[in-house]
């Protein structure tokens, strides 16, 4: 047994294993003095500092943590990237910047097919390590729990190489990861002017393969026009859930087309995009519980307004934050800077943010039961930040606050 503690921390947390919406996302514990107890990589205790040392009668530890009274917060989930790619798109970045949609970059045989074509030469050595010096990115900048999406293999054969891959990067670094099946991300050039062909390969032969494989936890399917329609977004994630996935829907990013409401009508765990979402989809998210996943580096990137983070707690969606990390529309691996956009340009108060990249970013993948929140029982995964609170992620615009990752209570960064 390996024991620890944690001692002179402020610590911020959410609480729960469920995601908090409303008045309760902004719901956050303070511990102006705090300390934990980590045994085995879980936290066995954590509460004000004077209650937890009168407590420990003498008790020894293997090491002892002194926070120097700084900031302690939940490591950063991000649940939502597409960081297994092989070549980045930093051409399409001038054409954006120049007023290219990226929907007329996509019908030109760029953006995610360009990506596809890049991901299917390569080798399964270089997919790795180029996915692997992103994660560790991620990590060094507070990612302690990240999910991952396949979706620029858009064949069977790559879509579960890509897979492969992300359990590797799983398995070879400190991150846990959580692995979604996205084949629907675009309809591949051998099958342009047949979308209905495509979703029968999806539906026959892909979701076959990724349930035999075992890895994917989740299907995820871009719901937009031009890409899949509803009708088409349904039918795979019917057959995905048959087939024990769990659902998610990248939804109403660039048109309202009603993705948010299929995703609530099906049951998806979350809703991401949403930066076209309407009053409809968003009151349907409340009424079903369906976290939406917001991506405000996207919007920063592309150039576009901002999802209505606002009127979505208002009206009791859950709210996650994630950074979309991808080689197109949004690349960066930095959930600090997601964080800081997130209070400045969507609104979120530091203690609504701290909850959406930590304990709803956790539900929405399906760990909130593991991580999230510094609870007993939960993995041990902290940061110590440069600062007093979590506002310093926003506050200190542009420079990086934190100044310790600690996986499983043991210190990766």
């Amino acid at each position: 047994m390996i024991a620890k503690l944690v001692r002179n921390a402020g610590i911020y947390t959410p609480e729960g294993a469920s995601p908090s919406a409303g008045k309760d996302q902004g719901a956050v514990r303070f511990l102006p003095r705090g300390a934990m107890v980590i045994r085995d990589g879980l936290i066995e205790a954590v509460g004000p500092e004077e209650k937890i040392l009168s407590s420990l009668s003498g008790r020894e530890f293997d090491e002892e943590i002194d926070c120097g009274g700084r900031c302690v917060i939940p490591g950063f989930v991000d649940p939502h990237t597409h960081m297994c790619f092989a070549r980045r798109r930093e051409e399409e970045f001038s054409l954006r910047l120049a007023g290219t949609p990226y929907l007329e970059i996509l019908r030109k045989g760029g953006g995610i097919l360009s990506s596809v074509r890049s991901v299917r030469e390569a080798t399964d050595g270089d997919l790795f390590e180029n996915t692997l010096v992103l994660a560790l990115s991620a990590l060094s900048m507070g990612t302690t729990t990240v999910e991952m999406k396949s979706g620029y293999g858009l064949d069977t054969e790559t879509e579960l190489r890509m897979l492969s891959v992300i359990r590797r990067v799983g398995r070879e670094t400190p991150l846990d990861v959580v692995p979604t099946f996205m084949g629907a991300h675009a309809v591949p050039e051998l099958y342009r002017g047949n979308g209905d062909g495509y979703v029968d390969l999806i539906v026959e032969e892909m979701l076959p393969a990724v349930e035999e494989q075992g890895i994917a936890r989740f299907c995820d399917v871009f719901c937009e026009e031009g890409v899949f329609s509803v009708s088409q977004t349904e039918r795979i994630l019917a057959e995905a859930s048959r087939r024990g996935l769990g659902l998610k829907v990248h939804a109403d990013e660039v048109h309202d087309t009603g993705g948010a409401a299929l995703a609530a009508r099906m049951g998806a765990v979350s809703a991401e995009h949403l930066l076209a979402a309407g009053d409809e989809g968003i009151s349907a998210l409340a009424k079903s519980g369906t976290t939406a996943i917001l991506l405000p580096a996207t919007a920063y990137s592309l150039r576009k307004p901002y999802a209505r983070a606002r009127d979505m707690i208002e009206r009791g969606v859950p709210v996650a934050l994630a950074t979309d990390c991808n080689p197109g529309s949004s690349f960066t691996e930095s959930m600090p800077f997601v964080f800081g956009l997130a209070v400045m340009a969507m609104g979120l108060t530091p203690e609504e943010a701290l909850t959406a990249a930590t304990k709803n970013s956790a539900c929405a993948v399906g760990m909130g039961a593991v991580c999230g929140t510094l609870e007993p029982g939960k993995q041990a995964d902290f940061l110590l930040l440069d600062g007093e609170t979590p506002a310093i992620l926003a506050y200190h615009a542009g420079v990086p606050a934190v100044e310790g990752v600690y996986k499983k209570g043991e210190q990766v960064r």
